[in-house]
């Protein structure tokens, strides 16, 4: 439950942030009568997102077994990768956002087709975090068996809803920065577990058989069938027993990711060696 419920707050945040941006956009600059172009897109979004994710369920429900752990492991790694992009991209454009949003909002007013642009607008915004979430709602689906999850990404979704409104009407002010960063750390955590879960997959699909020895055993410390054990799996995809490609699998993405989220230092000594030339 805690996963969908953080991964849909932090989907809803970002697409709350973005359609706030443009409302304000459009309340500053006297263009209100505009805003059903900005409904129309988030409509059209999200019956996208819900359609491929039903889609993508009916489908896999008709699958024989192994084509099953292959389509789990499938959508495992398309979630992998976009929760990935997902962390880097928000964490390289935060900054900038509201500029190139803005810049982007003029030039769609500058052509003839303003509502067509600006539904477009809202609409790729939009959608490409509901298909982020619908991948990832099906990865975890998948590879966990607890009946709360589904609850927990609508809590996601209702919590993220509530704050983009009170942000946008200016009453919440949260350090979205510090957010983004620590969720974006403990997304890392959930997607390496993916990606171990998919490697498992791809085994049982017999499509990968490389390196299945058992690194370790925590069958009698940590068994999957109790409280921490389930929790822990649930949430960083733990298995008591991982082989070697599982193992690095997870460590391998990890190391890979959180090198790619470090923080860059800023040096003026470009700055100075011009200042002295």
């Amino acid at each position: 439950m805690l996963i969908p419920f953080l991964i849909m707050l932090r989907e809803g945040l970002e697409a709350a942030l973005i359609v706030g941006i443009i409302a304000t956009y459009l309340h500053q600059t006297q263009r209100q009568a505009w805003m059903p172009a900005v409904w129309t897109g988030i409509f059209l979004a999200v019956a996208l997102a819900l359609l491929v994710g039903a889609g993508l369920q009916f489908a896999s429900a008709e699958f024989p077994q192994r084509q099953q752990e292959l389509f789990e492991a499938v959508v495992g790694l398309l979630a992998v990768g976009m929760l990935t992009w997902m962390v880097l991209w928000m964490r390289r454009a935060a900054a900038g956002m509201k500029r190139d949003l803005t810049s982007a909002l003029d030039h769609a007013f500058s052509g003839r087709s303003h509502t067509w642009a600006l539904i477009g607008m809202v609409f790729l915004a939009v959608a490409r975090e509901g298909l982020e979430s619908i991948f990832f709602l099906l990865a975890v689906f998948q590879q966990s068996t607890s009946s709360a999850a589904p609850l927990g990404a609508l809590l996601g979704i209702a919590v993220a809803v509530i704050a983009g409104l009170a942000i946008y009407r200016g009453s919440l002010r949260l350090p979205l920065g510090h957010f983004f960063r620590a969720t974006g750390v403990f997304i890392l955590l959930v997607a390496a577990g993916l990606l171990a879960g998919s490697v498992r997959a791809l085994h049982e699909a017999g499509l990968w058989n490389h390196a299945q020895q058992v690194v370790f055993d925590l069958s009698n410390v940590l068994p999957l069938d109790t409280p921490l054990g389930s929790l822990f799996a649930g949430i960083f995809g733990y298995q008591p027993a991982p082989t070697l490609s599982e193992v690095v699998a997870y460590l391998g993405y990890l190391l890979i990711a959180l090198w790619l989220l470090r923080p860059r230092r800023e040096t003026h000594t470009a700055a100075t060696a011009g200042s002295q030339g």
